[in-house]
């Protein structure tokens, strides 16, 4: 591993954050970086920036095989910025080891976790051993949308018998685990206003239309019951889940704990025995924020709340959006000036069955000694439902655990993590040269 550790370092130096405007020279070094790998290894490899985007890197490693198939290795150079640097223990782009774990903004988001994935391929492909050929997207904004990233997936037309995504984590530190679903969004920013400006509620109060009272209205007819549960029109297009990834549940830890574990309170009753259902194969919908009024004798002019539908597979965001327009606009009475923005994604499935997640299933019980669970995620990534769409399977992993503290100061990796990736990247070149070819 001492190779692989020595360009983790050279990568985490880069301080490539897209976050708050982004570092621009620092994105465009950290792409570089990436280019010259793929490049020193006998490839190809380029800048590419759609619409003003930050560089992400499209590159490709030849197999000496003409009729291998081609896999896609997806990452992303970009990270969070640092947040405030007291509360980090080390210079957040200085790696530092302590006990076992490299401490750096990007250790585990994305860079030690994609890593793998690039230097296992240089590698094959410099010993003339690639037995698959290898197409590189390595995007600069992963952590600002991925709308570049996605509309060159959407534009390939050569497209992949698969994709290789190490950007999640391990069910725990032995137990590997394969993402096969997440779910899609439907973000909404309600505005409300009910009057030029706020009026006293002695002398108005009961006679003109309040802004709280009414968003308050509009989203009690959006809000879930008191189980949890989304209204029917809500859940509309759900895929029912097979009996194998019911039963791969059973392998996961208890909900009751893992909501235990972040000191939550369940919903309701039969919400932790549900949790894998309803965290990934069902529709959630939550008020994230509500600003209105203060601590006054007024009467609000003006509310604003932000809400998000989590979609499970087999929805559409746009028929969902449509649908919580409907429900919220018929909510407002005559008079209330209301204005709604939508942010959408949709929801991302693959099929464990299919011989990708198959083949993938066994290479990395090889590589780690312990077989990968199946797993659906409750949150999104858009670049898995592009993905999805173009109907390319996707093997969507990675090694990062839940003392990483990715997105929070003191990020880091553990060295072990580094050195599953790396023996799960060379199982899993290898054992996708049985892929039938799609293309």
């Amino acid at each position: 591993m001492p190779a692989i550790r020595h360009e983790l370092d050279e990568f985490l130096r880069i301080p490539s954050v897209s976050t708050g405007g982004g570092n621009a020279p620092a994105l465009k070094r950290a792409a570089e970086w990436v280019c010259e790998r793929i490049e020193g290894a006998g490839g190809e490899a380029g800048l590419v920036a759609l619409d003003g985007s930050h560089p992400m890197v499209i590159g490709e490693l030849r197999s000496t095989r003409p009729d291998a198939p081609t896999v896609l290795a997806y990452g992303h150079h970009d990270v969070q910025d640092a947040g405030p640097l007291d509360a980090w223990q080390s210079p957040p782009f200085e790696p530092t080891e302590r006990e076992g774990r490299l401490y750096a903004r990007g250790a585990a988001d994305d860079k030690g976790n994609f890593l793998p994935l690039l230097h296992v391929g240089c590698e094959l492909a410099r010993a003339g051993e690639l037995p698959v050929h290898v197409r590189f997207l390595v995007e600069g904004e992963e952590e600002i949308g991925s709308a570049a990233a996605m509309r060159w997936i959407r534009d390939d037309e050569r497209g992949a018998d698969c994709a290789l995504v190490f950007d999640s984590g391990m069910l725990d530190e032995r137990t590997p685990a394969i993402t096969v679903a997440m779910r899609g969004l439907v973000g909404v920013s309600i505005d409300v206003r009910t009057a030029a400006r706020d009026v006293h509620s002695g002398v108005y109060g009961g006679t003109v239309l309040n802004a709280a009272h009414v968003l308050a209205t509009m989203l009690a007819e959006v809000m879930p019951g008191p189980d949890g549960r989304v209204r029917l029109e809500l859940s509309a297009g759900v895929e029912p889940v097979g009996p194998d990834e019911r039963e791969g549940w059973a392998r996961l830890p208890p909900g009751d704990e893992v909501i235990a574990r972040v000191g939550a309170r369940a919903v309701a009753a039969e919400a932790g025995a549900q949790f894998y259902e309803r965290t990934g194969a069902s529709t959630a919908l939550d008020v994230n924020e509500i600003k209105v009024g203060e601590p006054r004798t007024i009467v609000p002019a003006t509310a604003h709340a932000h809400l998000t539908a989590r979609l499970a597979g087999g929805q559409s965001a746009a028929e969902i959006a449509a649908e919580i327009e409907r429900l919220l606009r018929a909510a407002a009475p005559a008079g209330a000036e209301v204005s709604l923005e939508f942010d959408l994604a949709e929801p991302a499935v693959f099929d464990p069955s299919r011989p990708a997640l198959q083949l993938a299933a066994r290479a990395m019980e090889r590589a780690c000694g312990t077989a990968p669970v199946f797993v659906r995620g409750g949150g999104t990534i858009p670049v898995l439902a592009e993905l999805s769409r173009r109907g390319i399977d996707a093997v969507a992993t990675g090694f990062s655990t839940d003392d990483d503290a990715y997105h929070a100061p003191n990020e880091s990796y553990r060295l072990e993590s580094l050195r599953l990736g790396e023996a799960s990247a060379r199982e899993l070149y290898l054992a996708l040269a049985d892929l039938p070819r799609s293309r």
